[in-house]
């Protein structure tokens, strides 16, 4: 029989590297492992549950809120208010910073998070997910403020997802390789099942949404144009696959190999033009992710962990997956290669 490693487990056991840690990042881990399951419980009882559909209210993105993203939103605050080990928190679903209420103490790392990506596929029952980064608090008063959320990626302490398919599985990096662990709802526990993933350096699937493709520049749809081209050493071209939930879509690359697209939208009166997906609570914890699974994320001009954030909802195209595809797009979407 396999032996059985908790998440619970594994956090300490990674705590144990580090003989200056106090547990408050190790406590932090965990707390957010509980949120995801209680989301994952409403999740799984959505055809039942009258949890479908939408509020009838628009978040800060302008989009429809559904009533999933609005309790995996609450879950989340009230899941991580009270510890003591947040400063502070911000959410895709909030204009602003959310504060940590002022009878709860304050800690010393900061949480961004997508309560739930993808959730305009919840009706249709297709695979979504919950999106986290951690930060170190770097403000200097005693409570969290919005620099502690604007710190660019290569400061990230931690990320991760969980997803909401077949299973509930949870992935995440603390930067010493990535490591995910699957839900076995008979005991309520997560339990690792695919430790120090890693990323095949090229893979074979393509998930970009071609319904944009009157919007891209002529170097993106080229590069498109090639990935569909029948490769001479492997007679075939890439397998095109899309989902439109990032986590699923990335999630499904980073086991298999591929290459993630949503690149810069150049629609009429757009000025300037931009991409759709959130730094901060999308962008920037998948590229930690990726990288640390021996992967490449770009915006096409620059490495996204270098990108220093400038508001708390700021958008940003995004090229992710296999190191050697990310390296072979930015040189077409550049403009450096003809053909």
């Amino acid at each position: 029989m396999r032996e059985l490693i908790t998440i619970e487990r594994h956090i300490i056991d990674q705590q144990k590297l580090h003989p200056e840690a106090t547990g408050e990042f190790s406590s932090l881990l965990y707390d957010i492992t509980f949120a995801a399951k209680v989301i994952s419980n409403e999740v799984n009882k959505a055809g039942l549950a009258d949890v479908l559909g939408v509020t009838g209210d628009e978040n800060i993105q302008g989009e429809q809120v559904q009533k999933l993203d609005e309790y995996a939103n609450k879950v989340v605050k009230k899941s991580m208010n009270h510890t003591g080990r947040l400063c502070v928190m911000a959410s895709e679903e909030e204009e602003g910073i959310i504060p940590i209420p002022e009878e709860y103490p304050c800690g010393q790392y900061c949480l961004l998070f997508d309560p739930l990506d993808g959730s305009s596929n919840i009706d249709a029952n297709v695979s979504i997910g919950t999106i986290f980064a951690v930060f170190r608090k770097i403000s200097q008063g005693s409570r969290g403020t919005i620099e502690d959320c604007l710190q660019k990626g290569t400061s990230l302490i931690a990320a991760g997802y969980v997803i909401y398919g077949s299973s509930t599985m949870f992935v995440f990096s603390t930067g010493t390789g990535v490591d995910g662990f699957t839900l076995d709802p008979s005991i309520g526990e997560f339990l690792l099942s695919h430790p120090n993933i890693q990323i095949p350096a090229r893979g074979r699937i393509l998930s970009v949404n071609e319904g944009n493709r009157p919007y891209w520049d002529e170097n993106t749809a080229r590069y498109i144009d090639y990935l569909k081209e029948v490769d001479p050493s492997t007679g075939r071209p890439y397998t095109s696959r899309y989902i439109g939930s990032l986590v699923a879509d990335f999630h499904r690359n980073l086991l298999y190999g591929g290459i993630f697209l949503y690149p810069i939208l150049y629609k009429e009166g757009r000025i300037p033009p931009r991409g759709k997906l959130r730094l901060l609570y999308e962008v920037m914890p998948m590229a930690f992710i990726c990288e640390h699974a021996g992967g490449a994320a770009t915006d096409g001009s620059q490495r996204i962990l270098d990108i220093e954030p400038v508001e708390l909802h700021q958008r940003v195209p995004l090229i992710i997956g296999s190191k050697v595809d990310v390296e072979e797009a930015t040189r077409f979407i550049s403009g450096q290669m003809n053909s």
